[in-house]
């Protein structure tokens, strides 16, 4: 996977660029920059650059492989510097997010804003959103994907999510790709719980056709009502659906071994939501204007803490590279102004 495709040898611009965050619209970014003849340093928590494409994205999707490649094409021929288990965060300031645990180090934002020409932040959505806290067996889709690959790239010896009968929440791809890791692992009883129509349901008609053959049971719900819980494990969950035969609301319980939840998952960026500098929203993503700048002129943001997690990478790719033009544009004027 190349990410500097725009050209095989560097230009000649003169510049340091930041790019906090590595998935693929900070990848998409650091190519076109580093084609330009860029100085770009990568900050990434992780140990690895891709984001969700290497920690979240099933495998059989995208090869770890070709995205270390296109890493390293990156170092190699374009000088590109990564700081890996390196987090970004603004000065007296602290968040707990997925990924946390590879880092070593913690870089004050404002000394890298103060430090480069210009800055791309790029650092996704991390928080997934769950319906309880402290049950051992409920968790979210982003969690549950995230702990197979570690254990797939050898970072962790556990495999998550043992058991005969699971309840998932939600459509969307992440659900899709936790019920094919479950028939994997041998599930013996799937439900997928899902709000609204059928016909509206993110996964589309082709996936619930597909799971449906698979044996998977798919249950609309109209309230989830309770998660019965007993020695902090999960043993049942309660939910209402909507009888149209009856003309009335039902109460049904499935029992469970498991209980995904896949509802979204929260904007991560490098400072908490009440800093006002940068400029975040109410649900805690970065506001740009349509060049991708921020409030503060050389800092620019772009992908999923822009626009929210929606799993398109091509979305992704697209918005890191216009942002990087808008950058290469903002340090051309600069430098001749």
């Amino acid at each position: 996977m190349k990410f500097a495709f725009m050209c095989r040898e560097p230009s000649n611009r003169r510049g340091n660029i930041a790019v906090i965050g590595a998935g693929p619209a900070g990848l998409a970014a650091t190519g076109y920059l580093a084609c330009q003849g860029y100085e770009v340093d990568v900050y990434e928590k992780l140990p690895y650059a891709g984001g969700t494409m290497m920690f979240a994205i099933p495998s059989y999707k995208i090869s770890s492989d070709s995205i270390i490649e296109g890493v390293e094409d990156l170092r190699d021929r374009f000088s590109v510097k990564f700081f890996f288990r390196t987090k970004v965060f603004r000065y007296g300031q602290s968040r707990n997010d997925f990924g946390d645990e590879f880092v070593e180090r913690v870089v004050q934002l404002e000394n890298i804003v103060e430090k480069y020409s210009a800055i791309l932040i790029s650092t996704g959505t991390w928080q997934p959103i769950n319906i309880t806290e402290n049950v051992k067996n409920v968790i979210t889709a982003f969690g549950y994907l995230y702990s197979w690959r570690l254990h797939e790239e050898g970072f962790s010896s556990n495999q998550i999510g043992r058991g005969r009968r699971a309840a998932v929440i939600g459509t969307d791809i992440p659900a899709v790709e936790v019920v094919r890791k479950m028939i994997e692992q041998g599930f013996e009883e799937i439900y997928v719980l899902y709000g609204g129509r059928a016909s509206e349901t993110h996964m589309g008609w082709y996936w619930m056709t597909n799971l449906y053959k698979e044996n998977v049971k798919l249950m609309r719900y109209i309230d989830i009502k309770r998660v019965v819980v007993e020695h902090d494990f999960a043993k049942a969950l309660e939910y209402t659906e909507f009888d149209y035969k009856a003309s009335q609301h039902t109460t049904k319980l499935i029992e469970v071994d498991l209980v995904v939840v896949s509802l979204g998952s929260k904007p991560t960026p490098p400072a908490l939501y009440n800093s006002k500098d940068i400029g975040l929203d109410d649900s805690g993503r970065i506001v740009v204007d349509g060049q991708f700048r921020t409030k503060i002129e050389k800092v620019y943001a772009s992908g999923s803490i822009v626009y929210g997690l929606i799993y398109k990478l091509g979305r992704a790719f697209r918005d890191g590279l216009n942002a990087a033009k808008n950058i290469d544009l903002y340090l051309y004027r600069r430098r001749y102004a």
